[in-house]
């Protein structure tokens, strides 16, 4: 190799060192001058007046916003944002008489508080619940009450604030939205109301049977596979635990009808929850709820999910089959019926080869577990009788 081509391949060299050099150093001036704004933003926060105040949560905003390019570049924004002390007098201006300082700070908060955990803990213990509250019984704004609601989404979907949010009085509040907010602080508050009652342990006291009906016609509207779908059937079968909401979701107009659809068509967890809800009527009084179920034509739906459903679906569609055939003689479905249903049901899972095998391990299935009911109960009776009233004769 020549001396002209060695000094080519340095210049090279020095070429790109002077070109990593520039660009490092253009980086490092522009993490200052972002540093310098952020820090500049929380002054303002902290000490200007109430419109300088509301200029830097905006900034705020915007400046989140405009890192969620990079998911690296945006969660290191938000870090620094907290680091910077923004996030206090944030919650504080929730709570300001000017309606512009509370939707500033309430978009601000939300955008710091998203896919960061640390922020989202952060503004709950900064005390943010109590103001947010109050912003979810504001009735002559809806788009700042359905912010609130956002913002308690996003804020339950953390572990440590679960408890105190439960403990807010909030979900009352959000369940008035299911009643009358838009299609988004509906499917909003569902998932916020989702969030609460599946982590806590008297979830049963976190819910008001009141949600029954908005839930209710929220699954008519609704795919039966989609996961709002999932979010709905989860919270009914919970109600489903409490007299109250069983009564509810039997008033509701088509309230069993719908359970029984999602049954049908239903994802794997909506079916779940939905034979789940179905379940608890049935076991709370066999006698009130059986023929209700009978009538909106439950069983092809159960007899599929013995099949196709998840391990948990299979068993509760069993047991409430068994329940619902335990009924009076005139009211049962004739074997001839029974088998046409479990054939068709079985063709439709395993194909015309495989479809009599199918129907035959189903009614069998059927059959031992009827068979097994029935001797617990003749058991359980025996072993209520005293001596002297059982006959040997």
């Amino acid at each position: 190799m020549g001396e002209g081509e060695n000094a080519e391949i340095e210049t090279e060299i020095e070429t790109e060192t002077e070109s990593e050099t520039s660009s490092a150093s253009a980086s490092s001036t522009w993490n200052l001058a972002k540093h310098t704004h952020i820090i500049h933003l929380s002054e303002k926060l902290a000490n200007g007046n109430l419109s300088s105040k509301i200029e830097a949560a905006r900034e705020i905003r915007r400046m989140v916003r405009k890192s969620s390019s990079s998911s690296s570049s945006s969660s290191k924004t938000r870090a620094k944002l907290a680091a910077a002390g923004v996030i206090q007098p944030l919650v504080f201006m929730l709570s300001s008489s000017n309606i512009d300082a509370r939707h500033s700070s309430l978009l601000a908060l939300l955008n710091l508080a998203a896919r960061n955990e640390r922020n989202k803990v952060k503004i709950v213990a900064e005390g943010a619940m109590p103001p947010l509250v109050e912003l979810l019984k504001i009735q002559n704004s809806s788009s700042i009450r359905e912010l609130a609601a956002a913002a308690i989404l996003t804020l339950s979907a953390a572990a440590p604030n679960k408890p105190i949010i439960a403990a807010s009085g909030a979900t009352p509040l959000l369940v008035q939205i299911l009643k009358s907010g838009s299609v988004q602080g509906k499917v909003d508050a569902v998932t916020a109301l989702h969030n609460l009652s599946s982590s806590t342990e008297n979830s049963i006291e976190l819910l008001d049977a009141s949600a029954v009906f908005p839930l209710i016609n929220l699954l008519k509207e609704c795919k039966k596979y989609s996961k709002f779908a999932e979010k709905a059937t989860a919270i009914l079968e919970i109600l489903s635990n409490s007299e109250e909401g069983r009564t509810a979701i039997t008033v509701a107009d088509g309230g069993i009808l719908t359970l029984v659809e999602t049954v049908e068509d239903g994802s794997l967890v909506s079916t779940e929850h939905a034979v789940g809800t179905l379940l608890s009527l049935c076991l709370s009084c066999r006698d009130k709820y059986r023929e209700l179920i009978l009538k909106e034509g439950a069983i092809p739906g159960l007899l599929r999910l013995t099949v196709d459903g998840t391990a948990e679906a299979q068993d509760r569609a069993r047991v409430l089959l068994d329940l619902l055939r335990d009924s009076p003689p005139e009211k049962r479905l004739t074997s001839s019926v029974l088998e046409k249903i479990v054939y068709d049901i079985a063709e439709r899972v395993d194909g015309v080869d495989k479809a009599a095998e199918t129907a035959k391990q189903l009614l069998q299935d059927m059959v031992q577990r009827s068979m097994e009911h029935s001797m617990k109960c003749i058991q359980h009776r025996a072993a209520s009788c005293t001596p002297s009233v059982i006959s040997y004769t």
